[in-house]
């Protein structure tokens, strides 16, 4: 069965840290482009930060750059996204995606779009609150 499955969210405080773990079973998550999202209570879902298949490339977006910091572990089969100085408007669902049927693969111009994925986890809370 091919899956994502989410981990590390939680509760802590503004200026804290966290590591969320985006794990894959059944796919090989070095071929592919994978994107983090988050969505908040009556928000829409956002791209946070993205890495192509071959990580030479990374987007974020503009409400987390400098803060956040996407990375994979092709030996684990991981996406991990390191996450500092959260505030308490970080406060969301967090869900890893990737495309495993769509192509061409997302890019600089459609990464941050939910429907450039094709296969979600089932997400990890995050909450930033004192």
């Amino acid at each position: 069965q091919v899956k994502l499955v989410e981990s590390g969210g939680g509760l802590v405080q503004p200026g804290g840290s966290l590591r969320l773990s985006c794990v894959a079973s059944g796919v090989t998550l070095r071929y592919y482009t994978i994107t983090w999202f988050r969505q908040a209570p009556g928000k829409e879902r956002e791209g946070v930060a993205c890495t192509s298949s071959t990580d030479a490339i990374t987007y974020y977006a503009d409400s987390v750059k400098d803060r956040f910091t996407i990375s994979r572990d092709a030996a684990k089969n991981t996406i991990y996204l390191q996450m500092n100085s959260l505030k308490p408007e970080d406060t969301a669902t967090y869900y890893c995606a990737t495309d495993l049927y769509l192509i061409p693969p997302p890019d600089r111009g459609n990464w941050h779009l939910p429907e450039s994925y094709d296969l979600w986890g089932q997400g990890t809370q995050v909450t930033v609150s004192s």
